[in-house]
């Protein structure tokens, strides 16, 4: 019998009355671990969602130089976001490992929500740890943390003013949430069951990163643990694999 604090730790679904969406994280394969297997969902229900990274993650292979890894990462991320049906794919070029938190993160962002006009902007957990266990890196934190900001600037004309000036775009103040996954507070969840094969085959694409990071074989590391993960958010969310988001409505 599920007793009434099982019932109030249920998770919300995620709101589904919007057409476009753009996901901001720091690094390829960010979005593959977090939530790929909503996004696989909702692009098939016709939805727009466009990628933007704030690196091309050239830092990530230590037996690999930036110069070779950078592009070579590029293309592994835009062959992982097609698996999910996702075809814009955007890189800003804040240098992999050291991204700072501050107005030029803010401003590139809030240029890109202005072109985009999402209704949703996703971004990737920005608060200090996993958890209270792990260290967070500062590139999560930062591009969290300037998304969550963007989403205001985006709207107000008198903040960043140049972006109207220098290139015509006005502000879009019609983001309506944003949603940050791998939060460890998440609030809601989308159903990651029509999804789930498909964020496989998506991390399964940063197969040279993988590679380098793990000693088991590719797709039984990426298999384990993104239904490790979903099977876990599921227990909160009537028992569906799922994909859990903290909602910050606006």
């Amino acid at each position: 019998m599920t007793d009434a604090t099982d019932r109030t730790d249920q998770l919300a679904p995620m709101p589904d009355d919007w057409r476009r969406a753009l996901a901001v994280v720091a690094h390829p394969d960010d979005l593959e671990y977090g939530c790929s297997a909503a996004v696989a969902g909702w692009t098939d229900d016709g939805k727009e969602i466009a990628y933007l990274l704030a690196s091309r993650g050239e830092a990530g292979i230590d037996t690999v130089a930036p110069a070779e890894c950078g592009p070579l990462r590029e293309r592994e991320q835009r062959a992982s976001a097609a698996v999910v049906g996702v075809s814009t794919v955007e890189f800003l070029d804040h240098r992999d490992g050291v991204i700072e938190y501050g107005t030029a993160l803010r401003r590139d962002i809030a240029a890109a929500i202005r072109r985009h006009r999402p209704e949703l902007v996703i971004t990737l957990n920005h608060r200090d740890t996993w958890g209270g266990t792990a260290w967070n890196t500062p590139d999560h934190r930062a591009v969290g943390r300037a998304t969550l900001d963007a989403a205001a600037d985006a709207g107000n004309r008198w903040i960043f003013p140049e972006l109207v000036e220098e290139q015509g775009l006005e502000p879009w103040d019609g983001v309506r949430w944003v949603a940050v996954a791998g939060s460890t507070s998440p609030t809601h969840a989308a159903d990651a069951t029509a999804g789930l094969e498909r964020s496989v085959a998506s991390l399964l694409e940063h197969r040279t990163y993988i590679e380098v990071l793990t000693d088991q074989d590719p797709e039984a590391y990426c298999r384990g643990f993104l239904t490790e993960n979903a099977e876990a958010t599921g227990r909160r969310f009537g028992g569906r694999p799922a994909v859990a988001f903290e909602l910050f409505p606006r």
